[in-house]
């Protein structure tokens, strides 16, 4: 199995005319993920790549019953592309758009909550569940199906962390980037959740940056509930100082709190493996899972 995403979901893209979209939309159809329609207003009736392209997102829904739309809009429009497609009742929406003010994110976060729409990002690379399908702008070939989910804040991060992974013999179920900005869809703790419930899942990867609680969030929730499976973690940012953005908007350390140490104490307090030393997160993991019975997927 997977979380979120398989070979069955149906996927919308929208903006899938204009340069961004058209691209990955290529990548995906090239990975095998079925993607079954597209949106760009008025150009409707039209196709990319014998993809049907539809005027909104409510006719490509009737017409193709997608399930996960995927967003390449630009920054001034992402936010009403969002809800257009939560309001068209789409399960699954993947903003990969970067450069959305907060106040806008603010009120699209309080418009879906009562939607049930799940959203991944903005200012994400998507989702990937390994020989099954992928939503969004992650390279396929250094994801390999497997065993263990991976959770992350950063994106070229995820690209290195998998590879790791995957050069030690363990693949990945599903691969979630969820996106450095303050405000996004979902966080650590809802998708250690659905990784909990996925019985392919044996391991769950971590990948934490400075900024925000959402570290010390997945913290309180594994050792509050007593987490069954082996959580990983590594956090970015140790040397980062004070008081100064560091990349993310969402990666500032303000007043004391959101520091890479106070993560990384609240990660180990809860019995995480915490892994300091980014070269050495591959054969860390391969080393601890295998002494607790879970072999390499190769």
């Amino acid at each position: 199995m997977s979380i979120l995403v398989d070979q069955n979901s149906k996927i919308c893209i929208q903006g899938i005319t204009g340069k961004e979209g058209s691209f990955h939309t290529e990548q995906m159809l090239l990975y095998g993920s079925r993607v079954v329609c597209g949106v760009t207003p008025k150009k409707g009736g039209s196709f990319f790549k014998e993809v049907p392209v539809f005027n909104t997102v409510k006719e490509a829904k009737r017409e193709t019953d997608c399930d996960v739309s995927c967003i390449f809009v630009p920054a001034p429009f992402a936010p009403d592309a969002i809800l257009e497609a939560s309001d068209a009742g789409i399960r699954v929406v993947v903003c990969i758009t970067e450069g959305i003010p907060v106040l806008d994110m603010v009120k699209v976060a309080n418009a879906i909550r009562g939607n049930g729409t799940v959203l991944i990002g903005p200012n994400c690379p998507g989702i990937i569940s390994p020989g099954k399908t992928k939503v969004g702008i992650m390279p396929g070939h250094i994801h390999r199906k497997g065993k263990v989910g991976v959770i992350s804040r950063s994106g070229t991060l995820t690209y290195e962390v998998v590879y790791q992974l995957t050069q030690a013999g363990y693949g990945q179920s599903t691969c979630i980037g969820i996106g450095g900005d303050p405000v996004i869809g979902t966080d650590f703790v809802f998708h250690l959740k659905e990784f909990e419930r996925d019985p392919q899942t044996q391991a769950v990867v971590l990948i934490g940056e400075i900024g925000g609680s959402m570290e010390e969030e997945a913290a309180h929730y594994v050792i509050q509930n007593r987490y069954p499976k082996p959580v990983f973690a590594f956090i970015a940012g140790l040397t980062a100082p004070p008081d100064k953005r560091m990349g993310h908007a969402g990666a500032i350390i303000s007043g004391g709190k959101g520091g890479a140490q106070e993560k990384i104490q609240a990660l180990e307090e809860a019995g995480i493996t915490v892994i300091r030393d980014l070269s050495t997160l591959g054969e860390t993991i391969r080393f601890r899972l295998n002494s607790q019975g879970i072999s390499p997927d190769l």
